[in-house]
């Protein structure tokens, strides 16, 4: 299994465009052919999607009584409809994409657009609900058929690095295209007597443009082109979720991502009754709450780049969980008692002070849950096989229609048994803390990184220098100086990839940090001499982790230096090669250096009876010290005995932090 984790990375090494340059952030992809015609293509296509669809809620909702069909039910008709074609064709869209050229299956796709927002533009004209009922289908099968492509696309053309960043960019720009297509669809048919054929002519002209832009994507060859269709979607389907599962973490992180749809479906088929019923808005404030969660995706989506350091950083999804939590159960608090009146108008929204909370609820609700979902998107990205890969994504659309057209069935039910909005908002943001801490507990790698990027953002201020000699594939042996009892953990913050660890067994005697190692599936190691059973399990359990092809970390010293300075290396390193050419394995040896970390709390730092002793004195060095880990340049397994590392390691602890 491993060794497919290095193909697919080759794979997709082999697939890029030769000429990937550097750049110094996410909004730099703007300015290069491999992303910038992609990222407009999307754009207009989640515009047009949106233009519609809240035109139509709208004009459903404000202005054409359908018998058939209540307002307060309109959004949620409209958005399962929408979603109903993910569910019944996403698996064999993903074979489509993994089979064929993506830049080919992207301009069909726009082909398609054009000719339904023809029929749509019919529809508002004739002012034919059923006409566009139809049209929200076809848009839906429109966005399944593109779904697996844009997210197949970006690993093809993007490196690891870029990964977060360019799926940072593309939630910003889907949100930012959700905002104006909104914003756009709802004052253009609130325009008395002309305002339905504006909508039509402007759907119409943004799918003309959209397939204009599609002209200019570059090649993205099919992955898996061997591939035989399976056009029985029941069967297909069945077979997607059976591949998803194949992989643990990855199908994990398909429920977590389904799950924010969940949340964020209830919250953006409500607004236009929200704005109504309880805020007590015109059509301009429904069109507001929209903006304002649109602008909050979109930050947050951005922010993540920031916050990884340019890596998939998955410690940020538990931050996003507990924000949405946070700020939807205050936005149920917020929309509480807000008095009666009649329709407000925009401008006497704005002026009523009660009335911001709600807004900044609302922005901070879908900023966090920005946080939460990139890093998952980019984490299954990174870990499927590309062959596979648009399967996979295709997996994960159908859980995410099934888990979007529950939202719509269950807030639909509590509607009808009297439940008021702000009441589902609050139910929504309790069950996403359940749900979000049943999801960490399953994958404790995400509530692992988070605790990682708690320390090395609130605790220190931690930079990291060589990180691009951590292999991003393969079996390695990560070798550091061993300073403090929290080590292992800004080591983990540094890694793109998860780490096991061998430490000293007294380590998990410690309360919380034991449990959070633990949790980490840490190998303790005694002395020989002490307990021969756990000496030799930890170099049994170490050839494993190596044979899995996964990141192996050991801090030679045998403990924490107890007076800053570098202690002698044991032999354990050299046992550890031996058994991994045992297994016909030569991990390559990386050296680590943690610098400026002695002295600090974690440290052994403070005498007490005469012994040195950490965890005494919190504010010994005052807050948010400076520390790095520098990386070194990889050593054979040949090369790798203690005394060359222990000269390595001293050398790179001379770094100076700045």
């Amino acid at each position: 299994m491993k060794q497919t984790a290095t193909a697919q990375v080759a794979s997709d090494e082999a697939q890029r465009p030769a000429a990937a340059p550097s750049h110094p952030n996410q909004f730099a992809l703007l300015g290069q052919r491999r992303f910038a015609p992609f990222f407009w293509t999307q754009f207009s296509g989640a515009a047009n999607d949106n233009l519609f669809k809240f035109a139509f809620t709208v004009m459903v909702t404000y202005q054409l009584q359908v018998s058939w069909m209540p307002p307060a039910m309109a959004g949620l008709v409209i958005g399962a409809l929408f979603i109903l074609p993910f569910l019944l064709f996403s698996a064999t869209s993903g074979q489509i994409t993994d089979k064929f050229d993506k830049r080919r299956i992207i301009r069909l796709v726009k082909n398609l657009e054009i000719g339904i927002m023809a029929l749509a533009a019919f529809g508002f004209m004739m002012h034919n609900a059923a006409v566009l009922l139809a049209c929200t289908f076809l848009m839906g099968l429109h966005s399944t058929l593109f779904g697996p492509v844009k997210f197949a696309y970006l690993p093809q053309m993007l490196d690891e690095h870029e990964l977060t960043g360019g799926n940072g960019m593309v939630e910003m720009g889907t949100f930012v295209a959700i905002l104006l297509g909104n914003i756009v669809g709802g004052l253009l048919v609130a325009v008395p007597e002309i305002g339905h054929a504006q909508v039509a002519i402007a759907c119409l002209a943004l799918a003309i443009v959209g397939r204009g832009v599609a002209q200019f994507i570059p090649a993205a060859p099919a992955t898996d082109p061997g591939l035989v269709i399976n056009w029985n979607p029941v069967s297909e389907t069945l077979r997607n979720l059976k591949m998803a599962r194949g992989n643990l973490v990855v199908f994990r992180s398909l429920l977590g991502i389904s799950w924010m749809w969940f949340f964020g479906a209830v919250f953006l088929s409500q607004f236009p009754s929200f704005a109504r019923d309880v805020l007590h808005g015109d059509e301009q404030v429904a069109s507001l709450l929209l903006v304002v969660f649109s602008i909050g995706i979109a930050t947050g989506s951005l922010l993540c780049e920031v916050l990884s350091r340019r890596q998939v950083e998955i410690g940020l999804v538990p931050l996003g969980a507990i924000g949405m939590t946070i700020f939807a159960i205050d936005l149920y608090f917020a929309a509480r008692g807000l008095p009666p009146s009649s329709a407000q108008t925009l401008g006497q929204f704005i002026a009523v002070p009660a009335h911001w909370r709600v807004m900044a609820d609302l922005a901070l609700l879908s900023l966090f849950a920005g946080l939460y979902s990139v890093p998952m998107y980019a984490l299954i990205q990174l870990r499927s096989q590309p062959t596979h890969r648009a399967r996979i994504i295709a997996a994960n659309n159908i859980l995410n229609a099934l888990f979007m057209i529950a939202s719509s069935v269950i807030a639909g039910a509590l509607l009808g048994a009297g439940a008021s909005i702000p009441q589902i908002f609050l139910l929504v943001g309790l069950a996403n803390a359940v749900v979000a801490g049943y999801i960490f507990m399953l994958v404790p790698e995400y509530l692992l990184r988070f605790i990682a990027w708690i320390t090395s953002h609130l605790m220190y201020r931690f930079r990291v220098r060589g990180e691009d000699n951590i292999p991003l594939t393969g079996p390695a042996i990560l070798v550091c100086n061993h300073v403090s009892f929290v080590d292992a953990v800004l080591l983990m913050a540094a890694s793109p990839r998860p780490i096991t660890f061998v430490m000293d067994h007294r380590i998990f005697r410690i309360p919380v940090l034991g449990a959070i190692f633990r949790l980490a599936k840490a190998i303790p190691i005694a002395p020989r001499s002490a307990d021969e059973r756990t000496y030799e399990q930890a170099f049994e359990r170490a050839a494993a982790v190596l044979r899995e092809g996964d990141l192996l970390a050991i801090f030679p010293e045998g403990g924490i230096t107890r007076d800053g300075t570098l202690q002698p290396f044991k032999g354990g390193i050299m046992k550890i090669l031996e058994r991994a050419r045992a297994d016909g394995i030569e991990p390559p040896v990386v050296p680590m250096a943690l610098t400026n970390l002695w002295g600090s709390f974690f440290s052994r730092a403070e005498l007490v009876d005469g012994e040195p002793t950490a965890m005494a004195k919190p504010f010994r060095r005052g807050l948010w010290n400076r520390v790095g880990l520098e990386v070194g340049t990889p050593l054979s397994g040949t090369d790798a005995h203690p005394d060359r590392l222990h000269e390595q390691v001293a050398t790179l602890m001379t770094e100076k932090v700045s």
